[in-house]
């Protein structure tokens, strides 16, 4: 699942944009992958996961955070992009399992981003 999404997003031009600096490797390098994990876990319960989202598509800083740089990179970063990218209806609150695979995605995509040079 998470290839064919890795795939899709790679022919976004906007999405395919989206790295993590060297400041965000070093932040994630210092706070480690458990911490970082927590704190995507708490970023998508907040700010994601409700039915409505008062912000919405407003949400997600474009930086200043290496999960919101990921949740760009995903399309995990607003209600309107889920249901684009994931096929994940607006209006309805996000249930635990797919928080956790929205998270896991995160996840992903910053271990790829950690591993690269």
């Amino acid at each position: 699942m998470q290839k064919d999404i890795f795939d899709r997003l790679a022919k976004s031009k906007f999405r395919s944009r989206f790295k993590l600096t060297f400041k965000d490797k070093e932040y994630v390098r210092q706070k480690g992958m458990p911490e970082i994990r927590r704190h995507a876990e708490d970023f998508i319960a907040r700010r994601l996961a409700p039915a409505f989202i008062e912000n919405d598509g407003k949400q997600t800083p474009m930086r200043n955070h290496p999960v919101f740089i990921a949740q760009h990179a995903t399309g995990c970063c607003c209600r309107q992009c889920l249901g684009k990218w994931h096929n994940i209806p607006s209006g309805v609150t996000l249930t635990a399992a797919q928080q956790k695979d929205i998270v896991d995605l995160i996840m992903a995509w910053i271990e790829k981003q950690m591993a690269e040079n």
